[in-house]
């Protein structure tokens, strides 16, 4: 049985629907993200499960109770905002405490102190927000939620205000924690990275609508459609007869071909070393040349239109803007949609 059932779940503002008849489980100690662009209800749908919008239709239900009703008090559930939200005049002790006390709860030094163990904090009990690092305080936040002990935990793109070294090693802290303790995770991302990085599972959201649910290694290598393969992995997507005719094939078929860019490689002209049973050759010019660290992002024009080449940055192996080339395509790697 799932552990958390949102069962046909719609939400409207006004005339606009922003949650359209969303169903979705989870599993008990499961790590699961909400992936989308702003504007697509990922951050609606975390709200109603933690009671801070109404529905319109369907039921929620953690644990085989349904809470669709009853307050965010109620609820057992813990969130942390992007914000964090401490309270700026209490030492990070007292922002962790801060809900036990309000429960009247037995035991709080405890709790608060081993706490305070798990997510790292040792020494900073009596800080004030202001004197720690971005990174502390949403650690302080995710601690003041833990600590009530909730069934599941609610993340609101936690780490979106963090700059990118401190995020990379925060995600690593987050999934240590979540794991350590088994609690059930809804987090909420518009960065593909961070939701392969640390998801057991994705849903993938648009207007509304989760458009693909899976692993990370499913919603990367297999997406359903177009929104999902530009999304996610940044896909080369064409119509199918424009690729016929780039490759001088038909043997796909369907309406749209995907291809990563990462699975290409470019040969200079004349380069015969192809292995024409394995793959397709496509002539092209390379109208630009991007370095982002490691790797070299290639833009080439064909004679229907442009791919995107990613290759590993091997020194004296750059191609040049304007150089003639042939983009390999393994057609194992194509993907129809």
């Amino acid at each position: 049985m799932s552990y958390v059932n949102i069962d046909q779940v719609t939400k409207k503002y006004q005339n606009q629907v922003v949650l359209n008849n969303i169903s979705l489980t989870l599993n008990k100690g499961e790590f699961v993200t909400l992936l989308g662009q702003s504007g697509c209800g990922k951050s609606t749908l975390l709200r109603s499960i933690a009671g801070l919008e109404d529905v319109d239709i369907g039921n929620i239900l953690i644990d085989g109770k349904n809470i669709t009703n009853l307050s965010p008090r109620q609820r057992e559930v813990g969130m942390v905002f992007q914000s964090y939200a401490l309270f700026p005049n209490m030492t990070v002790f007292e922002n962790i405490a801060y809900g036990l006390k309000m429960k009247k709860a037995k035991n709080i030094h405890v709790r608060v102190k081993k706490m305070i163990e798990i997510v790292d904090l040792i020494g900073k009990e009596g800080s004030y927000p202001h004197h720690l690092s971005g990174g502390q305080q949403q650690r302080v936040a995710l601690a003041r939620a833990l600590v009530m002990e909730p069934k599941v935990l609610l993340l609101d793109e936690p780490l979106s205000a963090l700059d990118a070294k401190i995020r990379k090693s925060l995600q690593k802290e987050l999934k240590r924690i979540q794991q350590e303790l088994n609690i059930t995770t809804i987090f909420v991302t518009h960065d593909q990275e961070e939701a392969m990085t640390m998801s057991d599972r994705i849903f993938v959201m648009n207007n509304g609508n989760v458009v693909q649910e899976g692993t990370p290694t499913e919603i990367y290598t297999t997406p359903v459609n177009k929104f999902v393969a530009k999304f996610i992995g940044n896909y080369n997507v064409y119509k199918m007869e424009a690729f016929h005719k780039l490759v001088c094939s038909n043997e796909l078929i369907g309406n749209d071909v995907a291809i990563r860019p990462e699975v290409l490689k470019l040969v200079a002209v004349g380069n015969d070393s192809m292995d024409l049973q394995q793959n397709w050759g496509i002539k092209g010019i390379i109208s630009d040349v991007t370095m982002t660290g490691n790797v070299l992002r290639y833009e080439v024009e064909t004679e229907e239109s442009a791919f995107l080449v990613d290759n590993l940055n091997h020194r004296g192996e750059m191609f040049q803007q304007g150089e003639h080339v042939n983009i390999i395509v393994p057609k194992k790697e194509c993907v129809i949609l």
